[in-house]
């Protein structure tokens, strides 16, 4: 596993050319708003002297998840990316059109529905191009960061593709608090990768247009245990961090609402639950009737619905249960 000759030499991108040992700043033109207003998507490749992977590190691939985008800020802020072995691509903001809009869309669609994508097609359809053709075309694996949606906060966890060994080896070296498989979806852009044999791990941590201090460090530590363990950095800056080991989940299960009114929890993220404890509850705006939220199973909080005012079958709570163990 990963005993490949990795390919790390100068990166060529749309004729900017990144040889070893250096560092660039490419901005790629994507499109023009209707004031005829330039959009540019900035791409950071760090380049070692050394032979190594080339990672990709991801965010805004949804562009009203912030935690995504502060997490590689930070770490080009703090100069983390001094890289000797290998070499780091880092988009801090891929779909910078959902960014300026707070929104997960770009005229209307989800890029990350959008994969391989289409030189002739809708934005989203040429972000998605854009960036097999000219990104993903060059790496090893890579990191695509994320938050969760619709008001819910995922506490931080690493999904994989259970098909590939890779990716699995990428999670537990990461280390996030939960880690577990997660079906490839049409379209998107993890499967497009898996298609093209590269491995992408996705790090969910906290929710849409909301910085999440504890998701974004957990984020910014999982990565440079990536880098640390390739060789690719000297030391890791945090490198005095204590860590549990990463809990494996078997399986999970969303908990939705039996009825409309207004939500409140009992417990918090990450929690450890048991079977039949109740979590919270449900009331009508008269405080006439109640409806007690109980655990189906036991296991983690790994999601909860934050927004105070439910609708039937909405998703409030997910929990990931430990049930089974997995195979080695």
């Amino acid at each position: 596993m990963f005993e490949k000759d990795f390919r790390n030499e100068p990166v060529e991108l749309r004729g900017e050319i990144v040889g070893l040992g250096e560092s660039k700043l490419i901005r790629f033109a994507i499109d023009r708003l209707p004031t005829g207003t330039l959009i540019e998507i900035p791409v950071y490749v760090f380049n070692g002297e050394e032979k190594g992977p080339t990672v990709l590190l991801q965010g805004g691939l949804h562009g009203d998840e912030t935690n995504s985008v502060e997490i590689i800020r930070r770490m080009l802020e703090n100069d983390y990316f001094k890289i000797k072995r290998g070499c780091v691509i880092v988009v801090p903001v891929l779909s910078v059109f959902g960014f300026l809009h707070f929104s997960r869309d770009v005229h209307g669609k989800d890029v990350n529905r959008s994969f391989p994508g289409s030189k002739m097609g809708s934005l989203a359809s040429r972000i998605a191009y854009f960036h097999m053709r000219e990104i993903v075309n060059n790496i090893d694996f890579g990191i695509d960061f994320h938050t969760g949606g619709g008001q819910r906060s995922n506490y931080p966890q690493i999904r994989y593709t259970e098909e590939s060994l890779e990716s699995k080896k990428l999670a537990e070296i990461f280390n996030a608090p939960f880690y577990f498989p997660s079906k490839l979806i049409q379209k998107s852009f993890r499967k497009e990768a898996h298609k093209n044999n590269i491995p992408i791990i996705v790090y969910e941590g906290g929710e849409a247009l909301r910085f999440d201090e504890d998701a974004i460090r957990e984020g910014i530590e999982g990565t440079l245990r990536i880098l640390k363990h390739f060789k690719m950095i000297t030391k890791n800056p945090l490198r005095n961090v204590k860590k549990k080991k990463s809990i494996y989940l078997s399986k999970r299960r969303w908990i939705r609402a039996k009825i409309a009114g207004l939500f409140n929890s009992f417990v918090h993220n990450g929690d450890k639950v048991i079977k039949g404890q109740v979590l919270g509850d449900i009331t009508d705006t008269y405080g006439e009737t109640s409806v007690k939220i109980k655990a189906p199973i036991s296991g983690y909080i790994i999601a909860i619905n934050y927004f105070p005012i439910i609708n039937r079958g909405d998703a409030i709570f997910n929990i990931g249960s430990v049930e089974k163990r997995q195979t080695k």
